[in-house]
């Protein structure tokens, strides 16, 4: 069996199963900040690194606002009304 096809049935056996495995992915970082929360932290080179869950929560905000930027970027930027070439009708070229 080559490696290609190999990789090709391993992919399709997670395809098939994607939802537990997104459940699974997801409880374990749930969980991973529930630790966070709840650990000492080994230091604190900032006064933030000392809050549970800091680096989650500011991870999301980060992403979020990446997200929302790059929207608002492409909208102003990008974006271009319906009949920006002029109208659709029959063309004979």
């Amino acid at each position: 069996m080559s490696v290609s096809t190999r990789t090709g049935n391993i992919l399709e056996a997670l395809v098939a199963r994607r939802r537990p495995l997104r459940n699974t992915v997801l409880v374990i970082m749930a969980l991973l900040v529930v630790v966070d929360v709840f650990k000492e932290p080994a230091y604190e080179r900032f006064a933030w690194d000392g809050i549970g869950g800091f680096a989650a929560f500011y991870g999301f905000i980060s992403c979020v606002l990446i997200i929302v930027v790059s929207k608002a970027l492409g909208y102003a930027f990008l974006y271009r009304k319906e009949n920006y070439y002029g109208e659709s009708g029959n063309r004979d070229d």
